[in-house]
C-alpha cells in the first residue's frame, strides 16, 4: 500500500477595498515553490516556508472583456484561475478516474479568497465548476468502453449541525446524525444523493443548494463565511469488458474562515456560533498535528477525530484512503500578518500528513458477484440432481426458488440506477418550472431582494409584491403578507417611511435658500451591539452635513421635525420678501444661533469595535485588529489592540501564569492592561483631513468612559494609549463578566470647532501610579468589607514600595561590597610593595 502525502498549495490574492484604503503594504515574496513571510513591526524578522504549489495573484494581471482575469504578460507570473486548475483540479480528476478517492480543502481567513478559487466568480470559474465539466467531458469522451453513474450530495455544517442543502423535506431542528459503519467510515444518515448526467445538471444543484443555503442565512442570522460547505461528487464506473468496477469519491471542502471570532449581530447566536467554528477548526488543527507528528515517527496515542463533525467527516481525506489536496489561501496586507502567519503554519504541518489510497471496489459489484457465484452453485447442485436420477421434489423446489430470487435481485440491482435518475430528471424539471416562472414574475412584479456580504449569496431571494394590498413585516399567516425576520427594522420602519417626504422637502428649502446644508434619512444603531453582544435600540436619525465645510450633525427625530417647522417659517419669510423686493436673490439673514439650519458641532459616535474579555480570565494575552462597524454596518477603521495579563508592576505573564480553571481567579488580585496601538483606514479622516478621531471605554463598573488623546489629520494614527486596570479582590461578577462579555470601543470623531472628550476621574478609584480600580464593593456591600479592601490596597501600594526600596537597597548593598573590595586590595599591595621595599606608586624598587 503506497503512502501519499497531502500536497499543499498556497495562493496570495489582490488587496481588497479595505486593504488599499488602509494603505496596506505587501509583505509577502514568492520565489518557485518557496513564499516568505515579512513581520510588519520587524523588518528583519522573515519567515520562508516551502510547498507544492504556489501561486501569485496579487498583482500582474489585467482583464479582457468578457471579465476573465489574464496574465498581463504572456508568461507572467500571475496565476489565473486555468494555471491553478490545470495543478490541481485535474490531477483530483486524474485520481478519481483511477479509482481513488480525492479530496480539495480550501483553507483561510474570511476574505482571503476561497471561495474564489473553488467557486469562482462570473467568467472566472473557479475549481469546482470546471471540474465538473471536464468529469462530464471524460465521461461522454470514453463512453464506449464504460458506463458511469455520478451521484451528487451537497451539506452544510453550521454550530457543529450537519445542513442537507438539497433536502426537499422539513429542515432537521438538530441536524442530520453523522454514524460510524465498520466500512463505511463516518457517513452522514438520511443526505440525499442526486444521480447527474450533464455539468449543467450539477450546476443547478449547487445553485439551488445555495438557495437553500442562502435562506437559513437570510431567516436564521448565519452567515456565509462562517460555516462549511462540503460538496460530494460519487463517480461508479463500469467497465463491461473487463466486468469490473470502479468506485470513487471526490470531496470539495470550503473550510470556514479561520480569522479570530469577532462579535456583529445577536450575541447568543454570534457565541455559540464562534465557539462552535473555533472548536471545528481547532479539533481539525490538532488531527493535522497529530498526523504530522506520526509522518516524523513521533508516537501519538490518540488522533483526535471524533471531537468535532467536520474532522469526523474527513478522516478519510486526513491520514486514510484517500488523495487529497490543500488550498491555502492568503491576504498580503500587513494589517493581516497574524492571520496569514497562522495560515502557512497550518498548511505547512498539513503537507507532513500522509494518506494510504486505494482504489476502491464497488459493494454492488461485490454482491453481484457473490450472487452469481451463489446461482452457479445452485445450477450445479441441480444439475447433480438429475444425473443421480434422483427426485427430491421439495430439494429441487427450493433451490429454484432461491435461484429465481437472485436474478431478481439482480435484476433490482441493475435497474436501480435507472430509477434514481428518472426521479432526479423529474426533480430538475420542476426546478427549472420554477426558475422559468420566477423569471417570468420579475418582470411582472416589483420584488425585494436578499443582501449578503457574500456577493454569491446576494440577490438569490426574491420576495414579489403581486397586484393588491400586502403586508411587510414579522410572521403573518395572511396570503398577501412578507414576513421579514432578523433585522429588527419593522420598529422604525413606519417612522422613516413618514421622514422620507420631509427630509426631501428641507433639501429643497436648503437648496432655495442657499445654505448648502444636506440632510440624510439613517438608521441609528442598525449593526451595533452592546458588552453582551445584543441589539441596540433602533433610532430614525438625520445626519446633517455642510457641502462646503464638510461638517457633520446628527439630529434625532424630534430635534429634525422641530427644525423642520423653524425651516418652514424662514422660508415663508424668504419668499415674502422676494415678492415685495420682486428679486429672485434675497435671502432673509438670520444670526447663527437663532438660524434651524446651522448648529455647534459635537463629537460623532462613528462606530464601535468589540474586544473579547474571555482570555483573561485564564490569563492569557490577547492581540486583535478589530472591525470598527458604522451605525449602518459600514467599515469606518481597523482597529488595533491588546489585552495584556500584568503583574501589579505592570509587567506581562508569562506562560506559567496561565489558569486551566477560571475560578482560581476568585478573591485574589487581578492585573490587566488595555492597549490601543494604532486605527487604520479611518473614513472619517479621509472623507475630510481637517478631522481627528477619539477611542473611549468603558470597562466593567467605571461610571464615566475613559478617552484616548485626540489625533487629528491622519488616515492611520498612532493611539499608543495604555491602561493599566486592577481588581484587588476578583468576585464572581467582575469573573462571570470576563467570560460572557466585551469592551465596547467607540470611535468618537472630531471637526473643527469641536471640543475634544476628556476622561472622568472624579468617581474612580487610582493608584499612586494611575492604576484604574474596578470591582469596588457595591452599596449592598458592608462597611467591614469595604474597609477590608481598602486596606488590602494599603497593604498592596505599602508592598510595592518596600519590595522597590528593597531592590534599590540590594543594589547600594552590591555596590557597596565592590567598593569595599577595591579598597581592600589596594591596601594588600599598598602593604606586600612596602614589605619588599618598593615604592606603592612605583613599581622600580627603592634604592637605599
Amino acid at each position: 500500500m503506497n503512502k501519499d502525502c497531502v500536497r499543499v498549495a498556497v495562493r496570495v490574492r489582490p488587496f481588497n477595498k479595505r486593504e488599499r484604503d488602509a494603505g496596506s503594504r505587501c509583505i509577502i515574496s514568492m520565489v518557485q515553490s518557496s513564499i516568505t513571510l515579512q513581520d510588519p513591526r520587524d523588518p528583519q524578522n522573515r519567515r520562508s516556508f516551502c510547498f507544492d504549489y504556489t501561486y501569485w495573484s496579487h498583482s500582474g494581471f489585467i482583464r479582457d472583456i468578457s471579465g476573465k482575469y489574464l496574465p498581463e504578460d504572456a508568461g507572467g507570473r500571475y496565476a489565473d484561475q486555468e494555471t491553478v486548475f490545470q495543478d490541481l483540479g485535474e490531477g483530483i480528476l486524474e485520481n478519481s478516474l483511477q479509482g481513488y478517492n480525492a479530496t480539495l480543502l480550501a483553507y483561510g481567513q474570511t476574505g482571503s479568497g476561497k471561495s474564489y478559487s473553488m467557486m469562482g466568480y462570473g467568467a472566472n470559474k473557479g475549481l469546482v465548476p470546471k471540474l465538473c465539466e471536464q468529469l462530464f467531458s471524460s465521461i461522454r469522451e470514453n463512453q464506449d468502453s464504460r458506463r458511469c453513474q455520478v451521484f451528487f450530495s451537497m451539506l452544510e455544517i453550521y454550530n457543529e449541525q450537519v445542513i442537507d442543502l438539497l433536502s426537499r423535506g422539513p429542515r432537521v431542528a438538530a441536524g442530520l446524525r453523522v454514524r460510524e459503519e465498520q466500512h463505511r467510515g463516518f457517513y452522514v444518515e438520511g443526505l440525499r444523493t442526486v444521480p447527474c448526467e450533464t455539468a449543467q445538471q450539477v450546476e443547478q444543484l449547487m445553485e439551488q443548494g445555495t438557495r437553500t443555503r442562502t435562506t437559513a442565512a437570510t431567516y436564521m442570522n448565519a452567515n456565509s463565511s462562517r460555516s462549511h460547505m462540503l460538496i460530494s461528487l460519487q463517480l461508479k464506473q463500469i467497465f463491461s469488458k473487463e466486468s469490473t468496477t470502479k468506485h470513487s469519491n471526490i470531496n470539495l471542502v470550503d473550510l470556514a474562515g479561520s480569522e479570530r471570532q469577532r462579535a456583529s449581530g445577536s450575541e447568543a447566536d454570534r457565541l455559540r456560533e464562534g465557539m462552535a467554528i473555533n472548536l471545528s477548526l481547532t479539533t481539525l488543527g490538532n488531527v493535522i498535528s497529530a498526523l504530522a507528528d506520526v509522518a516524523v515517527g513521533k508516537k501519538v496515542v490518540h488522533i483526535p477525530y471524533r471531537e468535532s463533525i467536520l474532522t469526523k467527516l474527513l478522516q478519510s481525506a486526513l491520514g486514510g484512503n484517500s488523495r487529497t489536496v490543500m488550498i491555502a489561501t492568503l491576504s498580503p496586507a500587513d494589517i493581516c500578518f497574524e492571520e496569514t502567519l497562522s495560515t502557512l503554519r497550518y498548511a505547512e504541518r498539513a503537507k507532513r500528513i500522509q494518506n494510504r489510497a486505494v482504489v476502491n471496489e464497488s459493494p454492488t459489484e461485490r454482491l453481484v458477484r457473490e450472487l452469481k457465484a451463489e446461482n452457479a452453485r445452485l445450477v450445479q447442485r441441480l444439475s447433480r440432481l438429475g444425473q443421480d436420477g434422483r427426485r427430491p421434489c421439495d430439494e429441487t423446489k427450493e433451490l429454484r426458488q432461491l435461484l429465481t430470487h437472485n436474478e431478481l435481485q439482480i435484476k433490482a440491482i441493475q435497474t436501480l440506477w435507472e430509477q434514481h435518475l428518472q426521479e432526479a430528471l423529474k426533480d430538475l424539471e420542476e426546478q427549472y418550472a420554477h426558475i422559468t416562472k420566477e423569471r417570468r414574475m420579475m418582470q411582472m412584479h416589483p420584488y425585494i431582494l436578499n443582501i449578503n456580504e457574500d456577493a454569491q449569496l446576494s440577490g438569490v431571494v426574491k420576495l414579489f409584491i403581486q397586484e393588491g394590498e400586502w403586508a411587510v413585516g414579522l410572521s403573518d399567516s395572511t396570503p398577501k403578507s412578507i414576513s421579514i425576520k432578523g433585522l429588527g427594522l419593522l420598529a422604525v420602519f413606519y417612522d422613516y417611511i413618514k421622514l422620507m417626504p420631509m427630509v426631501t422637502e428641507a433639501n429643497q428649502m436648503s437648496q432655495e435658500l442657499h445654505k448648502g446644508v444636506d440632510f440624510k434619512l439613517e438608521i441609528k444603531n442598525l449593526a451595533l451591539s452592546d458588552s453582551k453582544g445584543h441589539d441596540l435600540k433602533k433610532d430614525i436619525v438625520v445626519r446633517v452635513t455642510t457641502v462646503e465645510s464638510k461638517q457633520v450633525w446628527m439630529w434625532s427625530k424630534a430635534k429634525f421635525v422641530n427644525r423642520k417647522f423653524l425651516m418652514e417659517e424662514m422660508y415663508q419669510q424668504h419668499q415674502a420678501a422676494q415678492s415685495e423686493e420682486n428679486s429672485c436673490v434675497s435671502v432673509v439673514k438670520f444670526e447663527r444661533d437663532q438660524d434651524p439650519f446651522w448648529d455647534p458641532v459635537e463629537p460623532l459616535l462613528l462606530g464601535t469595535a468589540h474586544l473579547w474579555l474571555q482570555t483573561l480570565a485564564f490569563c492569557i494575552p490577547l492581540e486583535e485588529q478589530l472591525q470598527v462597524l458604522g451605525s449602518e454596518g459600514t467599515e469606518e477603521a481597523i482597529l488595533q489592540a491588546q489585552l495584556v495579563p500584568c503583574s501589579s508592576t505592570g509587567l506581562a505573564l508569562s506562560e506559567d501564569d496561565i489558569l486551566i480553571d477560571p475560578s482560581e481567579l476568585l478573591r485574589r488580585r487581578l492585573d490587566f492592561q488595555l492597549v490601543l496601538e494604532q486605527c487604520c483606514g479611518l473614513r472619517w479622516v479621509r472623507e475630510a483631513h481637517n478631522r481627528g478621531v477619539q477611542v473611549g471605554f468603558k470597562m466593567f463598573d467605571c461610571s464615566q468612559p475613559l478617552y484616548t488623546p485626540a489625533a487629528w489629520h491622519n488616515i492611520n494614527p498612532l493611539l499608543d494609549h495604555r491602561v493599566h486596570f486592577a481588581s484587588l479582590q476578583t468576585s464572581q461578577s467582575l469573573l462571570d463578566y470576563l467570560q460572557s462579555s466585551a469592551v465596547v470601543l467607540e470611535l468618537w470623531g472630531l471637526q473643527d470647532g469641536c471640543a475634544e472628550l476628556k476622561s472622568s476621574l472624579d468617581d474612580m478609584r487610582l493608584t499612586s501610579d494611575s492604576i484604574v480600580i474596578i470591582d469596588n464593593p457595591g452599596p449592598a456591600d458592608t462597611a467591614e468589607e469595604s474597609d477590608l479592601l481598602g486596606l488590602r490596597f494599603f497593604v498592596d501600594e505599602q508592598g510595592r514600595l518596600l519590595r522597590d526600596f528593597s531592590g534599590q537597597l540590594e543594589e547600594c548593598v552590591s555596590k557597596l561590597k565592590q567598593d569595599v573590595a577595591v579598597i581592600l586590595t589596594r591596601s594588600v599591595a599598598v602593604m606586600s610593595s612596602t614589605s619588599c621595599g618598593r615604592d606603592p606608586t612605583n613599581p622600580t624598587p627603592v634604592e637605599n
